[in-house]
């Protein structure tokens, strides 16, 4: 299981890992690169592949003794993860890279888990060139700087929302809770967002996995946002399969 380490120390030697797996990513961004498809349906591209090698070993050698538990390593997905362990998504919004769209709204995503909370927390934009971090109880930052949720602007909230999994079960809670303008954005950047101030409530409704979403609860979490699930009870980590159900995530809580 291994025990949690200098969590200071792990930031400042997986930062580089991650965007060493987003340099790989761009790689192959500015080439040509196809997908094949997995058998739920969703995209993987050689951009997934050489990033999940990266940081399997970044992580091997500054963590040996946690386990992972990666997207792209389907043996993973049966393990007991235990008390502690690392979530991985060697490319988040594969749907967003593949549309190079110059938006550049896809990330890499390095989380750890403690007691089925997200304690630390890595989110790394290669195309715009954006580091999110978090460590809970510590602080949150971006490219170094550090960051915090913002109080709601008396012109109201605004939320985020996916780009490519928008469905009215959203725009329904958008339209309950009076959020007139919505920014639509893919991956983990969405949790980004609220964490320094640019937003203030992602509701999500619909499937996503525990490795999607991670690496920003934990930089959320440590910007002093939360995540809830929509009846306002813990959002946590660990579950069967790894496979979340509907959430609420807020910078400033002051909805219902």
């Amino acid at each position: 299981m291994g025990v949690v380490p200098d969590l200071n120390a792990l930031l400042e030697n997986l930062v580089p890992v991650a965007h060493a797996a987003g340099k790989a990513i761009m790689d192959v961004y500015d080439g040509d690169d196809g997908a094949e498809w997995k058998d739920d349906g969703s995209p993987v591209t050689l951009a997934d592949k050489r990033a999940e090698v990266i940081l399997l070993e970044g992580l091997k050698k500054y963590a040996p003794d946690i386990t992972i538990i990666s997207e792209e390593n389907p043996d993973s997905h049966s393990l007991n993860a235990g008390a502690l362990f690392f979530l991985v998504d060697p490319l988040d919004g594969t749907k967003e890279f593949l549309k190079r769209d110059g938006k550049g709204s896809f990330t890499v995503n390095i989380a750890l888990i403690e007691n089925g909370i997200p304690i630390f927390g890595i989110v790394y934009a290669p195309a715009l060139d954006r580091t999110f971090s978090g460590i809970l109880g510590t602080g949150a930052w971006e490219n170094g700087s550090t960051i915090s949720v913002r109080q709601i602007p008396d012109a109201g909230m605004v939320a985020v929302a996916s780009a490519s999994h928008r469905d009215a079960t959203t725009d329904q809670w958008l339209k309950d809770n009076k959020v007139e303008k919505t920014v639509s954005i893919g991956s983990s950047l969405k949790f980004c967002l609220l964490a320094c101030g640019e937003a203030d409530v992602y509701p999500r409704f619909g499937p996503t996995m525990e490795w999607d979403t991670g690496a920003g609860h934990a930089v959320l979490n440590a910007a002093g946002g939360c995540v809830e699930k929509p009846d306002g009870n813990v959002f946590d980590y660990a579950k069967p399969e790894f496979r979340n159900g509907n959430f609420i995530a807020y910078g400033q809580k002051a909805v219902g």
